[in-house]
């Protein structure tokens, strides 16, 4: 086989396995399902206490306040919601960092009473105060 013929066919066969590779992975890592019941990600959190309080940021950005909740329960603050994919079905995903869908965190608090005081989004952050009750 002539040099230019190998070079053609080598450079013909690296591309199939980069489409080959391409496919597989767009297979295997496709955004998960909007409708699942458990978590898919956990929010980053801040805790801040004074001698009254606690404060808890939450990094919520793009989640609309109306898809979350906020309780407490057997000792944890529990949030929880679901972050939507903005694309419209017609869009290709090129590059997907920002995780998304359903979505809890467990926040462990200390021994004591608490009831949550205000809610506030700011920046795109959750900012909840617990009172030391």
């Amino acid at each position: 086989m002539p040099l230019r013929d190998l070079e053609t066919w080598m450079w013909a066969e690296a591309c199939e396995m980069l489409d080959r590779a391409d496919r597989l992975h767009r297979q295997f890592f496709k955004p998960a399902v909007m409708n699942v019941r458990q978590p898919t990600w956990e929010p980053p959190v801040d805790v801040y206490e004074t001698s009254y309080e606690f404060k808890i940021m939450i990094a919520l950005p793009g989640v609309a306040p109306e898809h979350l909740s906020v309780m407490l329960e057997g000792g944890h603050l529990i949030i929880d919601g679901q972050r939507h994919l903005p694309a419209s079905s017609e869009s290709q995903i090129r590059r997907l960092e920002i995780p998304y869908g359903r979505f809890e965190r467990h926040i462990e608090l200390p021994e004591g009473r608490f009831e949550i005081g205000t809610r506030e989004f700011v920046n795109g952050c959750l900012l909840i105060s617990l009172r030391k009750i």
